[in-house]
């Protein structure tokens, strides 16, 4: 655990989830909190960035998914994929120094675009759990999903991460016959991203909230929804879902960190009820990018989209409610920002 921004840091898995607490002695007190996040490794390619990451000091790593590139049942091998990543010396430095948490996509899961009939999905889910280093006794190795959340704390105030798991229960895509695009949106109300479970249990978890700020972790993009890929948009319903359970759980400062395009880009709406726009922060991907990324529509963005190798980073500032989001690239050249507050 490292000796940067937090006093005390609990990480309380909630409802499924073992709690732990954890003094960390400090000799700078602060009133900030930092996460940083990524997407879409594989391990055959040369990260550039893990001493990006490092220099950030984050208190938290988030893997937004595809964390390997298996696309297999085999699960000795995705297994395998997991140990390279383990043993690149930059990436055990920052397990040694800082938190880290996260979920999976499609590709460390075990099948490209793959859902709920993955015939694998219940020994994948074990060898994931075991590279997040997650206890044999805890509960979480006896339930379906790997989705969970976190409390972070420190004197000034608390962050808390939902981590959503978009790929055990996530029913049929509707293929597109009809463009060049590859799916198109669900008839509205036919299936399902999260399943019935992980819903009560992600909105018990923001009704519950007493955090300062709600970060929500999707594997695949929430806002964005014309580029006929993989995302939210795909089941309209579970769209106006989340938002309703946002509103209707009245947690603070709630917003989307979000992975899977290859591209980075800050998406934002307003819904109904909420005081500030609602956030869909994209970063990815850390070893390979969409380069030849030209145009494409989303009616949700905000800036510039990069396609450039890099990761996320969130600082919070719990005096002011301020949020600044910065995509972070080689040599810490800083790719692009948002800033917002939270009232």
């Amino acid at each position: 655990m490292k000796n940067k921004n937090l006093v005390i840091l609990v990480i309380s898995l909630a409802l499924a989830c073992k709690s732990s607490d954890t003094t960390v002695s400090k000799k700078d007190i602060d009133l900030g909190f930092t996460i940083a996040f990524g997407s879409c490794n594989k391990t055959n390619l040369e990260n550039i960035l893990w001493d990006d990451v490092l220099k950030q000091s984050p208190d938290v790593w988030i893997w937004g998914g595809d964390i390997v590139y298996a696309d297999t049942e085999n699960i000795k091998k995705i297994d395998s994929l997991y140990k390279v990543q383990q043993s690149i010396p930059l990436y055990k430095k920052l397990a040694k120094e800082t938190t880290i948490i996260g979920t999976w996509d499609d590709h460390d899961y075990g099948k490209n675009d793959g859902g709920t009939e993955y015939v694998a999905k219940i020994k994948s889910q074990q060898v994931f759990l075991d590279f997040m280093r997650v206890s044999n006794s805890s509960p979480r190795r006896n339930r379906e999903g790997i989705y969970c959340a976190h409390d972070f704390n420190n004197t000034a105030g608390r962050v808390k991460v939902i981590v959503l798991d978009t790929r055990y229960f996530r029913t049929s895509l509707t293929p597109d016959t009809e463009t060049n695009k590859r799916n198109k949106p669900n008839i509205y109300g036919e299936g399902t991203l999260l399943g019935d479970a992980q819903w009560q249990w992600l909105a018990n978890e923001l009704h519950n909230s007493t955090a300062n700020f709600n970060v929500i972790v999707s594997s695949i993009q929430f806002l964005s929804n014309m580029h006929g890929f993989e995302c939210w948009g795909n089941f309209p319903q579970e769209v106006d879902k989340l938002k309703s359970i946002i509103e209707n759980s009245k947690a603070k400062g709630v917003m989307v960190l979000s992975g899977d395009r290859h591209i980075s880009e800050f998406s934002q709406t307003f819904v109904s009820g909420i005081g500030y726009p609602l956030i869909d922060f994209t970063s990815s991907g850390l070893t390979h990018v969409y380069s030849d990324f030209s145009k494409e529509k989303n009616p949700f963005r905000v800036g510039e989209v990069v396609s450039e190798k890099g990761f996320g980073l969130v600082k919070f500032n719990f005096r002011n409610n301020q949020v600044n989001f910065k995509m972070i690239g080689d040599d810490g050249v800083i790719l692009n920002e948002h800033q917002q507050f939270y009232n």
